[in-house]
């Protein structure tokens, strides 16, 4: 036999040469436990080598018998290793360790401040730096509150500058949604249902609630999975639901929708949902009642109308920047105006997702955000459209930078997944979650208790804004609302920090009426149309605008 033969096949004679041995041990004394047990214990290895090397369906199982399973063993191991034992605090993706560690320390009401300096490298192009002032003002309230509603809206509320992002009854846990609403009543903050209706879990504890509805109308559902008005009203009445949310993309898929097959529907899931109980839940990436921004329009206006008054909005992951102008066009032309629009990024999102669409499909929040806040200040509506962001958010600087770039109010989904336990092992689309957050298993969930995690979400939200008063002091300011981007500072080159208003186009109110080829979106303006998300006519390299 070759040497590489004898290292391949070597294991699997040496096992086969113990098990024979075991066996002649037997023979020979067959009282003996330790014989028996040699046998039991080389025996379950030799079958378990024969069986690898003539079974079909795995070539290094064929050509490395017993050994390949250690290969397979090492990978189970390897997210863990890197996680705790190879990465650096600042490696992990999506949340390195550092960041974790700060959510951990807010959550549980630790000591969450920094020795000996910054870890991180001042001169590397992603440093970012919010500019202080001389003369620091004396730190504000930190209950900060943005009222969302305008002139058509009877019912407005005032939302707290960082809540809790739109997470579904069936991807969480029900200790999970309940820990989470419990927590935002306590801090008085909001809960987003997301998609997946109103469960019992949300109206446990009282906590304001924002109701997601999806392109599957979860919890206002016909048996055709076509919008049903009636229970839209039943379930919009409730006083826990402050405001509705039209949920168009988001971040982890947008233009995709969803199944969940029929075996993880419970009961719970299948009764809050509206949907059968043996059959799979599938989610189309499109929605059936409306079909152009001016029917967008007038199906939330409706909503409101049903809903008595109350705010409602709309949620997408930025994609064609022609249709934002022609929603806006749409609330020109319609005089209905949205209560508000959350932007969510693409590097955001808790639901598992297909990976070219978790990495290449959706403008990052940044870019997402600008072109909504653009969008809005250039057609005059800003000032009665507010304007929320959702990715990645977990600190007061990251709560600040969305503020300086446009938004009113930030949304975390992850960021409060941690506040309640989660360890980031990636097991939330496998019903293996270890901590109870994001599974449906019974004996999993029993890990998250309610009365524990549930001041840890309403402490780490109130950390954060109390972080957020200590920043906005030392810029000199008095409120959240007074950041711009020329309080923001970005490294572009070893020796360049520059302002956000010299990095990204920030446009003029009415900019867009007035003058559109003057501003950096003049094509994708013209080719808006209000009653289409399609363009008017082709936009890009070798088509010239067609005005008029």
């Amino acid at each position: 036999m070759s040497g590489s033969a004898s290292a391949r096949f070597g294991p699997l004679i040496l096992v086969l040469l113990l098990a024979f041995a075991a066996a002649v041990a037997v023979l020979m004394a067959p009282r003996s436990w330790l014989a028996w047990t040699a046998l039991a214990g080389a025996g379950a290895l030799a079958v378990r080598g024969v069986w690898d090397l003539f079974q079909p369906r795995h070539t290094l199982l064929r050509n490395y018998p017993l050994l390949a399973h250690f290969r397979w063993f090492f990978e189970f191991l390897r997210p863990f290793l890197r996680q705790y034992i190879v990465e650096n605090d600042r490696e992990g993706r999506p949340y390195n360790r550092d960041q974790r560690s700060l959510i951990y320390e807010r959550a549980k009401d630790q000591v969450d401040v920094k020795p000996f300096g910054s870890d991180l490298d001042a001169y590397d192009a992603e440093f970012q730096v919010l500019a202080h002032s001389m003369a620091p003002c004396p730190k504000p309230d930190a209950d900060f509150r943005v009222r969302v509603g305008g002139e058509q809206c009877a019912r407005p509320y005032d939302a707290s500058l960082l809540n809790v992002s739109a997470m579904s009854f069936g991807s969480l846990s029900a200790p999970a949604v309940e820990a989470l609403n419990l927590g935002a009543r306590r801090g008085g903050f909001y809960q987003d249902t997301g998609e997946g209706g109103i469960s019992p879990y949300h109206m446990r504890h009282g906590g304001d609630l924002v109701w997601e509805i999806g392109s599957g109308y979860f919890g206002c559902r016909d048996k055709r999975g076509h919008f049903d008005r009636g229970l839209f009203r039943e379930q919009a009445a409730r006083e826990q639901v402050r405001m509705l949310e039209i949920k168009l993309s988001q971040g982890a898929k947008p233009g995709h929708g969803g199944v969940l097959p029929a075996a993880k529907i419970t009961p719970e899931i299948a009764d809050t949902r509206r949907i059968p109980l043996h059959e799979d839940c599938r989610s189309p990436a499109y929605h059936s009642a409306f079909s152009s921004p001016r029917e967008l329009l007038e199906f939330a206006a409706s909503l409101r109308e049903d809903a008595g008054g109350k705010p409602v909005g709309v949620k997408l992951c930025v994609g064609h920047p022609w249709e934002v102008f022609a929603l806006c066009k749409a609330m020109l032309e319609t005089g209905i105006e949205l209560d508000y629009i959350v932007v969510d990024g693409a590097e955001g999102g808790t639901g598992a997702a297909p990976e070219e669409f978790s990495d290449h499909v959706g403008l990052p929040l940044r870019e997402g955000l600008l072109l909504v806040r653009n969008a809005l200040v250039g057609t005059g509506l800003r000032s009665r459209v507010r304007l929320a962001a959702s990715g990645k958010i977990y600190s007061a600087y990251t709560l600040a930078a969305n503020l300086a770039l446009g938004a009113d109010w930030c949304n975390a989904a992850r960021a409060f997944m941690l506040s309640l336990g989660c360890v980031q092992t990636k097991s939330c689309h496998n019903d293996r979650c270890p901590t109870g957050v994001a599974t449906q298993n019974p004996s999993r969930q029993r890990g998250l208790v309610v009365a524990d995690k549930a001041p840890r979400v309403a402490n780490f939200q109130r950390h954060t804004l109390e972080h957020l008063a200590e920043l906005i002091a030392a810029a000199g300011l008095e409120h959240p609302g007074e950041l711009l981007p020329r309080h923001l500072l970005q490294r572009r080159g070893a020796t360049d920090l520059v302002t956000l208003d010299r990095l990204y186009p920030f446009l003029a109110p009415n900019s867009l009426l007035e003058a559109p080829d003057a501003t950096p979106y003049g094509d994708w303006w013209h080719a808006a149309d209000p009653d289409s998300f399609r363009p008017r006519w082709p936009v890009g390299p070798g088509h010239h605008a067609r005005v008029g």
